[in-house]
């Protein structure tokens, strides 16, 4: 069993790994015996979150200019972009990459961050489980969650921005309605956003 005092050199040896190139994959996993009251530190927490920085991004985040109006710290969510924007006032906001509802699942609207979750629990709720009778009723946070690193949660409906463990359908109409984006993207805007933030839903 590795101990927990070794968990700074592996963050160490991890950073290093994605440096030269090579996958971490490729070798051993450092933390395979690591076991903290059955958790385990790579499937969700700090350690999820810092390897979370080094993932690919189809869709980079990056600083645009922006014209449309709303005050700094607003969410604005163009489906038919397939973009999230966090505006920054002085012209600017940062672009995100999204996924959001397929045919059928689309909405528009004005909601509010009413809660925010770190790698949040799933229970699917009842219309999703009889279009899909095969999902399980209930799964425990975790990098192989739906919900991913981070869930804010709009107003009273079941509407979500969230991360996802399937980054390739960010940029694509799949969803039930929910926003999806890349772990690294949503612990990236989780970490601006605050509860009662206005969120701007476009179609």
């Amino acid at each position: 069993m590795v101990r927990i005092t070794a968990l700074p050199r592996l963050f160490l040896a991890l950073f290093l790994i994605q440096l030269s190139g090579t996958s971490a994959f490729a070798f051993k996993n450092p933390l395979a015996g690591v076991q903290l009251a059955g958790f385990n530190p790579l499937e969700r927490g700090p350690l999820a979150d810092f390897l979370n920085i080094f993932s690919e991004q189809a869709i980079p985040r990056r600083i645009v200019a922006w014209d449309r109006g709303y005050k700094p710290g607003t969410v604005v969510i163009s489906t038919s972009e397939r973009r999230l924007y966090y505006v920054l006032g002085h012209g600017e906001a940062i672009q995100y990459g999204v996924g959001v509802g397929r045919q059928g699942f689309t909405w528009s609207g004005v909601k509010t961050v009413t809660m925010k979750r770190e790698w949040p629990d799933w229970t699917p709720p009842s219309q999703m489980i009889k279009r899909r009778p095969d999902l399980p009723r209930h799964m425990p946070g975790g990098i192989n969650n739906p919900l991913g690193a981070r869930a804010l949660y709009l107003g009273s409906s079941m509407y979500r921005i969230h991360g996802s463990n399937e980054p390739d359908t960010i940029g694509a109409a799949v969803s039930s309605g929910c926003i999806r984006m890349t772990n690294r993207d949503v612990v990236d805007l989780s970490d601006r956003v605050k509860v009662g933030t206005k969120v701007v839903v476009l179609r």
